[in-house]
């Protein structure tokens, strides 16, 4: 990667403490990092090449952290008979999951495209996903998939090795096809760590140690990942709050926060999915153990569930950041709508709460620098010299933008962005733009995806019955 000069950007909306906004400002990236930040840089430049972006009518921010997907399940989604509002999370796990069992590594492949192909188009630079869907024919080079898939894409990803390994028999609602033992995940999460954790700055591969749930796994599925993964140095990631708690009291006697703080499965290196039934002095416990949560406003809004105190964990300094969530309960991987949402969700419950809702500005925060927290990063999330040349671009030259110029920092959240981005860099390439990939020919993609689709879910008689009969 060479040098590649933005120039005269209308707004660059840096991320920092204060939320400062440069106006009519270049940036110049030189490889993955983001060099000098200031007017008029091209004159002071003695190069011999250099690409130049024209920033005039571009509103550019810092690329977007999605800490929470399952992106095994694009091809499961737009199903109106998968009613949340009707079934509980353990009920709803035991309605889809069968479907799964019929994924192989080409699908984990181009699931993957899919979903990083969304992320991309919406503004997204890093992703985290929750990879736990092994199917016992499908082997466990899964994740070298993904990996595969992020190498194409351009995309920095965070790959989080799942696992489910409580049987059917001892109270799991998984199919036990899905179902593996400790000692195989803990051996794939070394031989992943092995062959692409990168430590260093800027990395673009990481591994993370994710068992699926509490209430899926056994307890020795944790205590050996809290073991393997401090020794690692990685973090560590699961679901919890999200309906479990009356079975884990059934099963433990205790809370699923609770077991993993006996268990040791909490910190800062560690971060949870969803949380809606964390109780108040639960959020006083992450807060004290800098323990994260990634807030996926999507799942509450589809089945109803409690609406997690935000402002709460805001206020608190608890470690937050978005996620889009698996396409199964959401059906896409647009992480700006999902920081909108998250926005108006708060706001819908503002008057029952002890804390103020957060501006919108400081909602795309918690897509950016927030994230990059709960991943263990500092070198993402905001656009200042020596950080990483991760961002997108809006062409605010439109009119429906109209009216809403005059607060850049807030304008993705409170009026939200119609359509793709213009343009999405990540560590110094441009990897979209004006519509097209970059590094890959998308409509041949979409061709190998739809394939690759119909084999795994169309072609399944049990899927098809269930399409069949909404049709």
């Amino acid at each position: 990667m060479g040098l590649l000069l933005i120039k005269q950007a209308a707004a660059i909306i840096t991320g920092n403490k204060d939320n400062r906004v440069l106006y009519d400002t270049d940036i110049l990236i030189d490889g993955p990092q983001i060099k000098k930040i200031g007017r008029n840089l091209l004159k002071d430049m003695r190069l011999g090449s250099c690409e130049i972006l024209d920033g005039r009518n571009m509103y550019i921010y810092p690329g977007l952290v999605n800490t929470h997907h399952h992106f095994f399940q694009a091809f499961v989604r737009n199903n109106a008979w998968l009613d949340w509002t009707t079934q509980d999370v353990l009920e709803w796990i035991e309605t889809i999951y069968p479907f799964f069992c019929a994924m192989t590594p080409e699908a984990i492949f181009n699931t993957t495209m899919i979903s990083m192909a969304d992320l991309v188009k919406h503004g997204c630079t890093t992703a985290f996903d929750h990879q736990y869907c092994y199917p016992k024919h499908a082997g466990v080079e899964l994740i070298d998939q993904q990996m595969a898939a992020a190498e194409l894409m351009g995309m920095r990803f965070h790959a989080g090795r799942g696992t489910n390994t409580l049987s059917r028999d001892d109270g799991s609602p998984l199919p036990e096809e899905l179902i593996e033992t400790t000692d195989t995940y803990i051996q794939d999460c070394d031989r992943l760590v092995s062959l692409y954790h990168d430590y260093e700055r800027f990395s673009m591969k990481r591994v993370v140690a994710a068992p699926c749930q509490p209430i899926n796994c056994t307890e020795a599925t944790f205590t050996e990942t809290v073991r393997f993964a401090r020794d690692k140095q990685i973090h560590m990631h699961t679901h919890l709050g999200e309906g479990e708690d009356p079975a884990m009291i059934e099963r433990y006697g205790m809370r699923t926060l609770e077991w993993c703080r006996r268990n040791e499965f909490i910190g800062s290196d560690v971060w949870y999915a969803h949380g809606w039934d964390l109780q108040e002095n639960e959020i006083d416990l992450l807060a004290e153990t800098r323990t994260g949560i990634s807030h996926c406003p999507a799942p509450v809004f589809l089945g109803g569930f409690t609406i997690p105190d935000i402002p709460k964990m805001y206020a608190m300094n608890v470690p937050l950041g978005i996620g889009c969530d698996g396409q199964a309960s959401n059906d896409n991987s647009n992480m700006l709508e999902a920081l909108r949402n998250a926005y108006l969700l708060q706001c819908l419950s503002a008057g029952k709460r002890d804390f103020p809702v957060p501006e919108p500005a400081e909602f795309m925060k918690l897509g950016t620098t927030g994230g990059a927290a709960l991943l263990g990063r500092d070198d993402i999330g905001k656009l200042l010299p020596g950080m990483a040349a991760d961002m997108f671009m809006i062409n605010t030259d439109r009119l429906e933008y109209i009216g809403a110029l005059h607060d850049p920092a807030s304008l993705p959240i409170k009026v939200g962005v119609s359509g793709t981005v213009d343009i999405t860099i990540i560590n110094g390439e441009v990897v979209y733009r004006n519509g097209e990939f970059t590094r890959f020919d998308e409509k041949k993609m979409t061709e190998s995806a739809r394939e690759s689709c119909m084999k795994v879910m169309y072609r399944n008689p049990k899927y098809a019955e269930r399409i069949i009969k909404r049709l």
